[in-house]
C-alpha cells in the first residue's frame, strides 16, 4: 500500500505546485519566521552543515530548495567561486535576489527558478550540493535525490539539513508541543497562511528520518555514513558522496 502524500493545502493540484504555492504565499514573512520560530539555531545547523564540505573545498556548488538563499549565504565560507540557488517558489527568489544584491552577494551567488527533480544542468557537474529543510518537500523523493546525484561530480558530496523526530525525554515531548502547537498558532497568525506552518510538522512527521532516510540514499547510489544528529534530535545533518 502506497503511502499517504501529504501537502500543504489538498487543492487537487499536485504536491510541487502547492508547495511552490504555499512559499509563494508566506515569503514576505518567511525570514522573519524562520528566525523566530527556530529561536535563531537555524544558523547554527546552517554551520555545522557546512563544515562538513570543508574538506572537499567545492568551488562550483549547488544548494537546492533554497529559499531566499540562507543556506547558500552559509556556503560562502566555503570560498566557492560559484553558488547556484535553485527554488521552485518565484515569490521566495525574489525576496533572495534582493538579499544578495544588498549584500553584494550576487556576483557568487546566482538565484534561478527551476526543479529539482528536473534540472537544467548536465551529468557530473557540481562539486557538492546543500538541501536545507527541503528534500521532505520533493514530490518524488527517490527521483530529486537520483537527480542530484546526476549533476554532482565524482567524489562530490551531498549535505541534507533535515528536521527529524527526536526520541528521548524531555526533548520528544517539548519538540512535539513547539511542532504542533506554537509553531502552526504564530505561524499562521504572522504569515495569514492558514495551512503552512500546519503543513511543517505533517511532513516532518511523514519524512523517513534517520536511518530510514539513509537507505533511501543508499537505494539511489549514494555512499553514506551516519546522520549527524543536531539539538536532541530536532534535526539532522546526512552526507551522501557519489562514488568515483
Amino acid at each position: 500500500m502506497s503511502e499517504k502524500v501529504v501537502k500543504p493545502y489538498d487543492s487537487g493540484q499536485s504536491k510541487k505546485e502547492e508547495v511552490a504555492q504555499m512559499f509563494n504565499n508566506i515569503s514576505a514573512n518567511y525570514d522573519f519566521l524562520n528566525h523566530f520560530l527556530s529561536l535563531g539555531i537555524d544558523h547554527l545547523w546552517r554551520k555545522r552543515a557546512v563544515k562538513q564540505l570543508r574538506a572537499l573545498q567545492p568551488k562550483v556548488m549547488l544548494d537546492l530548495a533554497t529559499g531566499t538563499g540562507d543556506f547558500a549565504i552559509a556556503c560562502l565560507a566555503l570560498k566557492p567561486t560559484q553558488i547556484i540557488g535553485m527554488d521552485i517558489s518565484a515569490g521566495m527568489l525574489a525576496v533572495g535576489k534582493q538579499k544578495m544584491k544588498k549584500r553584494a552577494y550576487d556576483q557568487i551567488i546566482d538565484m534561478q527558478l527551476g526543479d529539482s527533480e528536473n534540472m537544467p544542468f548536465e551529468n557530473n557537474f557540481f562539486d557538492a550540493i546543500t538541501v536545507g529543510f527541503g528534500v521532505r518537500n520533493y514530490e518524488n523523493l527517490e527521483k530529486g535525490l537520483s537527480e542530484m546525484l546526476r549533476v554532482l561530480k565524482p567524489k562530490g558530496k551531498a549535505v541534507i539539513l533535515e528536521f527529524s523526530k527526536p526520541k528521548s525525554f524531555p526533548i520528544k515531548q517539548l519538540f512535539g508541543f513547539y511542532a504542533n502547537v506554537f509553531i502552526p498558532f504564530f505561524g499562521k497568525y504572522i504569515s495569514k497562511d492558514t495551512r503552512a506552518y500546519t503543513y511543517l510538522p505533517e511532513s516532518v512527521a511523514a519524512f523517513p528520518e534517520g536511518q530510514a532516510f539513509v537507505e533511501v540514499l543508499q537505494k539511489v547510489g549514494y555512499q553514506t555514513q551516519e546522520p549527524i544528529r543536531l539539538s536532541g534530535g530536532i534535526a539532522s545533518i546526512y552526507i551522501g558522496t557519489k562514488a568515483q
